[in-house]
């Protein structure tokens, strides 16, 4: 992209955005919230100027766009639901542009201020009971879970494979060698799709803290601001929250940890490990698949089929009561 397709495009995003919160500081109703969307418009245009004035536009001619299809929407949603309700979105949008900025050495001073309009976004966020740690991004957790669907989905799987093979023939060793194919095949396939999908969200996880780190290093002032805004919406005062985030920031490992727990409601030394969750997810479906076949592994003639229906319906009845546990036990 060369350097005037890039000027445009930054200007164009600055302008929707500028409009956006010109938009929503007519809608909010109370006179502080939509000063500060007012201010936000304010920086916006000041950005836009710059990159107009690249482009060899006369900045003192600029004005908001007119709202795009999404910007629209926005404020559809904002009209009916109040602009508490749009502004994940919009933080989301400021992410975005912070992160086109400080891939751009042209622009990477322009990143302290837009991080600062997260941080004000999040501040009107947090003063209204939305709650945005940990909404990014999810630690690794809920093992129990993941080990009840794997037992479950084994279990169903192979007792219908088991089921239909047995309702075609009396043959055991033919059913046999049916559940044993469908156990495995099974088995292994859950664990290939676990170890994937963890291997992935632990690359995620690992950027993440990455930026953060970076974060930290290039701008540990704003990242101290950015942590006494969650302190006060903790509800500490802003001497404490800054008292607490001195201390903090002191230990640059102490600071990315917090930053981590606090901002992107990760535990750094939890990000999950792929191979045991495939080892998991493996012996969670054998378990599960194990279940329909145990009757034709003990020879038991024509038995067989109406026990494993009844070995496979009560594990059923157990694991729906283990699940009614779990979903209790968090409430």
């Amino acid at each position: 992209m060369d350097n005037s397709k890039r000027y445009e495009e930054y200007l164009r995003t600055e302008l929707e955005a500028a409009a956006m919160y010109s938009a929503l500081a007519k809608l909010e109703n109370d006179p502080d919230r939509a000063s500060i969307f007012e201010e936000l418009v304010e920086a916006e245009m000041r950005h836009a100027g710059r990159w107009a004035s690249k482009l060899g536009i006369d900045p003192s001619g600029l004005s908001p766009a007119p709202l795009g299809v999404q910007g629209r929407l926005l404020h559809i949603g904002a009209r009916l639901f109040g602009t508490r309700r749009v502004l994940p979105i919009m933080l989301r949008l400021e992410a975005k542009e912070t992160d086109a900025y400080m891939a751009d050495p042209e622009a990477r001073d322009l990143v302290p201020e837009e991080r600062k309009h997260s941080r004000i976004l999040r501040g009107l966020s947090d003063s209204d009971g939305i709650s945005n740690a940990g909404s990014r991004v999810l630690g690794a957790s809920g093992n129990l879970r993941a080990a009840v669907l794997g037992i479950n989905d084994g279990l169903l799987s192979n007792f219908s494979l088991v089921m239909g093979v047995g309702g075609g023939t009396n043959n055991t060793e033919i059913i046999l060698l049916a559940g044993v194919a469908g156990l495995l095949a099974g088995a292994f396939s859950m664990a290939a799709g676990e170890y994937v999908s963890m291997r992935s969200q632990r690359d995620i996880f690992e950027n993440e803290l990455l930026k953060e780190e970076i974060e930290l290093r290039e701008w540990p002032e704003e990242e101290r601001k950015e942590l006494v805004l969650i302190y006060r919406a903790k509800g500490l005062s802003e001497n404490e929250a800054a008292t607490i985030a001195d201390r903090v920031m002191s230990d640059p490992a102490v600071a990315l940890d917090t930053m981590a727990r606090e901002e992107l409601g990760l535990d750094p030394s939890e990000l999950g490990s792929p191979w045991g969750a495939a080892a998991s997810s493996f012996t969670a479906f054998v378990v599960g698949a194990i279940v329909p076949i145990l009757p034709y592994l003990s020879n038991l003639g024509e038995r067989s089929f109406m026990l494993s229906a009844i070995f496979s319906a009560s594990a059923l009845v157990l694991i729906g009561g283990l699940w009614v546990f779990m979903l209790s036990g968090r409430n």
